[in-house]
């Protein structure tokens, strides 16, 4: 029987045949297990549509002289838009399940973002840009894949939450000692390969919550999570590729 989502229920011999035919985790029920393929499609229809405005205001950005030139040009403008999403964070959780409030501010979230990534992607060569972008889509199917299975065989990976916060904070203060004290070249690798293990454990670490502990209410906040975890993996790794060009 079919559940409003379209996946098959439980046969008439009592056996789950769910998606590739296995719960998603041990010990999850089938009902449970239908409720959750639902919202897991739910968060990357959503994640796809984030990707895709991305890559269409960056296409815009790169593509379009003058708004790249205003961006370059006006620094407070620049400077505005990298700290506007730190400021639409505190609404998007508020309202994240307030039906259409969470999708506008959503939608703004993402355009903000994407209009630096933009100017990043302007700014660099488009083979550069490129490799990036394929790395980057290598890494991320990897390493979901890899999560999915590994939830399959009751693995559990929550024990990487603290570990992966502290090595965020050295991180960001790492990158904030730089504004003062600019590193070499050797170093900026060093941290450039630090961060890219750092948002591939994010990776694993928020698909795995979205297998076993977002509740079903929180797909936006499920959705930024990993938007923000692949968007800071494909920025370190073009980075790390236009340093090495250099």
């Amino acid at each position: 029987m079919e559940n409003l989502y379209g996946y098959t229920g439980v046969s008439n011999k009592g056996e789950v045949d769910l998606e590739s035919g296995e719960v998603l985790f041990p010990g999850l029920s089938a009902g449970e297990n239908q409720l959750r393929w639902g919202f897991i499609r739910k968060v990357y229809g959503i994640l796809a549509a984030q990707i895709v405005l991305t890559t269409i205001v960056s296409f815009v950005t790169v593509l379009y002289t003058p708004i790249n030139d205003l961006l370059r040009g006006n620094s407070g403008l620049l400077l505005f838009l990298l700290f506007l999403p730190f400021v639409l964070l505190w609404p998007l959780h508020v309202y994240q399940q307030k039906h259409p409030l969470n999708l506008v501010f959503l939608g703004l979230f993402t355009l903000s973002i994407s209009t630096t990534v933009g100017v990043s992607c302007a700014n660099t060569d488009g083979k550069i840009v490129l490799e990036a972008l394929v790395l980057t889509s290598a890494v991320v199917s990897s390493l979901t894949g890899y999560t999915f299975w590994a939830s399959k065989k009751g693995k559990d990976f929550s024990y990487l939450g603290p570990f992966l916060f502290t090595c965020l904070m050295i991180l960001f203060v790492t990158g904030f000692m730089q504004l003062f004290f600019p590193l070499g070249p050797t170093s900026n690798a060093v941290i450039g390969g630090f961060g890219a293990v750092l948002f591939s454990g994010y990776i694993i670490y928020d698909t795995d919550n979205l297998i076993k502990r977002f509740t079903y209410d929180q797909y936006i906040w499920a959705s930024v999570t990993l938007y923000l975890d692949i968007l800071n993996l494909f920025l370190t790794i073009l980075r790390m590729l236009r340093q090495s060009d250099g």
